[in-house]
């Protein structure tokens, strides 16, 4: 306990005793039991904080198998492809070939895509 023996607080002790007094004595006595309470209720709660934060139910619930790469490819392989979004738009793809941006086009009222002739012409624009 911080490198202090019994022998040495017996020793601080008595000269807590000397200095101190009799008379005021168990008053300190009293606030020495306060503050070690008070400090003890301090530390557990900000363990029981630190527990909360770090979620460790959380931890334990996990299964690592969930993140096996084979089975979330083969997942992936195996749900059906959405359906097309035809009536709503389209994707355009724009920008240069080493970075190409997929932008979403919708339908206007006349059956052509509103940004469908400008797409092309603000690749350069868009960088």
């Amino acid at each position: 306990m911080f490198g202090l023996s019994f022998e040495k607080l017996i020793i601080v002790g008595i000269i807590a005793a000397i200095v101190i007094g009799p008379q005021r004595l168990p008053h300190y006595a009293q606030k020495l039991r306060e503050f070690a309470s008070l400090f003890r209720a301090q530390v557990d709660s900000a363990r029981n904080r630190a527990a909360e934060s770090m979620g460790t139910e959380d931890w334990q619930t996990l299964d690592p198998r969930q993140y096996d790469p084979r089975r979330i490819i083969r997942e992936a392989l195996d749900e059906p492809s959405p359906a097309p979004a035809e009536a709503a738009g389209r994707y355009v793809v724009t920008g240069s070939s080493g970075h190409p941006r997929k932008r979403f086009v919708a339908r206007t009222g006349e059956g052509r895509a509103g940004d469908e002739g400008n797409a092309g012409g603000n690749s350069a624009t868009e960088r």
